[in-house]
């Protein structure tokens, strides 16, 4: 059975991959481990391409089929490999870093896309001074991401100093600050095959990631085109400039925007599988295979799948469940119909990323409708 490559671990990836035929090879940053049965190898840090490279070389894996990454954090290092492999896909690891630095996407971009303001943060920089560029409240991060994890929104010079503790190995290009931007957010999934925007769908967050990394309850439904055809026709408009300006290879992509009054602004963009369970809720909205597409691509292959953009019967959404002490799997399902549920009541089951032990799907034929009973769930899962 020929192997793959992979980058990170997720559960609906590895099925995805198992399911085309291939026996995946995990390269994993410690001290995350794959189930039972999986090959794997871990790594200190799976952004340090070198140290992928010393991995697969080590491990002699055989007929290896192509490389594949679960998330932003691999991108980089997955057109590496490829590259250095002969692998199909994406191997220009240059053009790669424009959609991982932060500085250099919002740098590269026309001055027509409408973006956060963006700069790196060298040591030493004072909060004055990005103060007065950026504005009385600005955003700071890793320059390539992580996330919502130690990403901060800093109002004053002890959040400053504050925010810039938590990001170890400061260096002139590691850090960037960003202009604050207070509107709600909605996100861009899809697809870009030859220069062309393919197929996408556009889904709104319960709260902001960053909150969610906080402490809230991470939640996520698929947006309604015939509700708002004039956002959903900007972000595909955004969309296209954004690929087509930093020279995006062909991959599924997830872009993030705010909606304001005068229209989106680009918060960023990423040629990665969108995270948490948003493919699996477009795929039950449209029918769209998010991870089949992103193997196909990886192998150099031609999308084949219908892309299906028409109206949807039933919109999903997800929430990822956080623990509570009072509530059971059966609580949940006496007070809210599911189409899937997951919820471990053990306070030994492990937390997942934004804090989740759990997870839920739900639907309706109503988009609005359905945000306000995963409002509801969401109500349900923090009070009880």
């Amino acid at each position: 059975m020929p192997s793959f490559i992979v980058v990170g671990y997720r559960d609906d990836l590895d099925r995805a991959v198992r399911s085309r035929g291939f026996d995946p090879y995990y390269l994993v940053q410690a001290p995350m481990s794959p189930p039972p049965g999986r090959r794997f190898t871990s790594v200190a840090d799976m952004e340090n391409a070198q140290e992928l490279l010393r991995a697969v070389l080590s491990a002699r894996i055989d007929d290896v089929a192509g490389v594949l990454s679960v998330h932003e954090m691999g991108v980089f290092g997955a057109a590496y490999l490829r590259q250095q492999l002969g692998l199909p896909g994406n191997k220009d690891s240059k053009t790669t870093l424009y959609f991982r630095d932060k500085y250099l996407q919002k740098s590269g971009l026309p001055d027509s896309v409408r973006r956060a303001r963006c700069r790196y943060v060298a040591p030493g920089t004072s909060f004055a001074d990005l103060a007065a560029d950026l504005g009385d409240v600005f955003v700071v991060k890793p320059a390539t991401g992580a996330g919502s994890l130690r990403t901060e929104i800093v109002r004053t010079p002890d959040e400053y100093e504050r925010a810039l503790g938590e990001l170890p190995g400061h260096s002139d290009v590691s850090v960037v600050a960003e202009s604050f931007i207070d509107a709600p957010e909605v996100y861009t999934d899809g697809i870009w095959e030859g220069g062309e925007l393919r197929w996408s769908s556009m889904s709104s967050n319960h709260i902001a990631p960053l909150s969610a990394v906080k402490g809230g309850v991470l939640a996520a439904h698929v947006l309604d085109r015939r509700r708002q055809p004039d956002l959903f026709r900007q972000a595909e408009e955004l969309a296209g400039q954004v690929l087509t300006s930093l020279g995006a290879p062909d991959c599924v992509f997830h872009m993030e925007t705010f909606v304001e009054e005068s229209g989106l602004t680009l918060g960023e963009c990423a040629i990665r599988l969108p995270g948490a369970l948003s493919p699996n809720v477009n795929k039950l909205t449209y029918g769209v295979d998010l991870f089949d597409a992103e193997i196909s691509l990886a192998l150099g292959e031609k999308i084949t799948q219908e892309l299906d953009g028409g109206t949807p019967e039933r919109f999903y959404g997800y929430i990822l469940l956080r623990r509570s002490q009072a509530l059971t799997q059966a609580d949940f399902e006496r007070a809210f119909t599911f189409d899937e549920i997951d919820y471990p009541s053990s306070p030994d089951a492990p937390l997942g990323p934004y804090g989740r032990v759990g997870q839920a799907v739900v639907s309706d034929e109503d988009e609005l409708q359905l945000q306000k009973t995963i409002e509801d769930i969401v109500r349900f899962n923090e009070l009880g």
